[in-house]
């Protein structure tokens, strides 16, 4: 089994080039939690001209909505949900600066060109297991739109969260790499 590599935020063109799709990462460090309405907003206020909730150059974010905390926690579980939902959005941020992106699921063809283009990653999370990713997770403050509930966009300070790149800067796709794997073993049809 390869060893996890430890990355901590934020990101670089570098440390995304140097990253293969099938690595497995522990990341630390400060990442944003946005779904799609907090993506719609971020898209309108970047069409109107009005600042960002946060400046994306070097930032990560979670597809995630994360449930209350209880008390004592600083978050609730927190699982990543269908990165898809997100695709005509991913472009226009990795654009602006965003280097990465964590979900679960494929990604469209214009965001792994951008990807590509714009020297980003996309991570994997494992579903199933929100409770264990929030152990991660060690601060998480609402930075907007709180008023959209777990929609919004949360800042975490996250500890060693366990990660798979999906999609690299090189035009690697796991999934792709799994069925190609899969049909010369004749597993797949």
């Amino acid at each position: 089994m390869d060893p996890m590599t430890a990355l901590h935020t934020p990101l670089t063109d570098e440390i995304c080039e140097s990253l293969r799709s099938g690595d497995r990462v522990l990341l630390s460090g400060k990442i944003y939690t946005a779904r799609d309405a907090a993506h719609q907003r971020i898209l309108d206020a970047i069409e109107a001209g009005n600042p960002l909730p946060f400046p994306p150059t070097g930032e990560i974010i979670f597809y995630a909505g994360p449930t209350p905390a209880k008390p004592g926690m600083p978050i609730g579980s927190i699982g990543p949900t269908t990165s898809g939902r997100m695709d005509r959005f991913a472009p226009k941020l990795l654009e602006l600066g965003l280097k990465g992106m964590i979900g679960k699921g494929k990604r469209a063809p214009e965001v792994r060109e951008a990807i590509c283009r714009f020297k980003g990653v996309y991570f994997g999370a494992v579903g199933g297991i929100a409770a264990l990713m929030a152990k991660c997770v060690r601060n998480a403050e609402w930075v907007a739109y709180e008023d959209l509930g777990p929609e919004g966009i949360m800042r975490l300070d996250v500890v060693d969260l366990p990660l798979v790149v999906i999609n690299d800067s090189h035009g690697g796709d796991l999934y792709e790499k799994a069925i190609c794997r899969y049909r010369q073993r004749g597993s797949v049809p």
